[in-house]
């Protein structure tokens, strides 16, 4: 069975990767089963290079197989932003409350209210490294719906749904979700090579 560390202190994400993940032969380990685990400053300029750094750190640390993620909602009327800054939109210290009523202050007088999701998975086992993307598409609300999920998803619409990612139970949240889809790819990536024959 292999030992997987999920670099993260997000419970809401630790939650949503254990639930993709249960049916692999593999014992989870989330970054709180590591007490002293470094804490890691996200300030690569890309998903994939805050996603990488985690994993890395972590990996260094434990010594064991590690799966960090980056997630920016990328929303079209704003060029793109928050993207990589999405978990301190509002300043260093924000939290999620804070995050989402500075996007409805710029949000307020925009028509155009599409925006995506995008995650990034960096998989580190000390012989290669492993990135895997997933992207949901939708809209953003003007005011906030439901109490399930975290972050940005009471706003959230994806496209084919008419209720927020906060409105939906984990496992449909899971069917549609970025983090699902790239999680599901790095799903497809671990059963090939745990199947493989050893290299000889």
């Amino acid at each position: 069975m292999l030992d997987l560390v999920l670099a993260t202190r997000n419970p809401g994400k630790v939650r949503e990767m254990r639930a993709l993940l249960h049916d692999l032969p593999v014992r989870l380990h989330s970054v709180a089963d590591f007490p002293d685990a470094p804490d890691v400053e996200e300030d690569a300029p890309t998903l994939e290079g805050n996603a990488r750094k985690k994993a890395a750190a972590l990996h260094a640390h434990t010594g064991l197989p590690t799966l960090a993620d980056d997630t920016g909602l990328e929303v079209s009327a704003l060029g793109g932003r928050p993207g990589v800054h999405s978990a301190r939109f509002a300043g260093p210290q924000a939290d999620d409350a804070a995050n989402r009523a500075r996007l409805r202050r710029l949000m307020q007088d925009q028509p155009d209210r599409t925006a995506r999701f995008r995650t990034v998975l960096a998989f580190i086992d000390g012989k290669e490294t492993q990135l895997f993307e997933g992207l949901c598409t939708g809209r953003l609300l003007t005011e906030e719906r439901g109490h399930g999920g975290f972050g940005y998803d009471p706003l959230f619409v994806p496209d084919g749904e008419t209720r927020t990612f906060a409105e939906l139970s984990q496992e449909e949240k899971n069917r549609l979700s970025h983090r699902g889809h790239a999680l599901r790819a790095f799903v497809a990536y671990l059963r090939r090579r745990l199947s493989a024959p050893p290299s000889p």
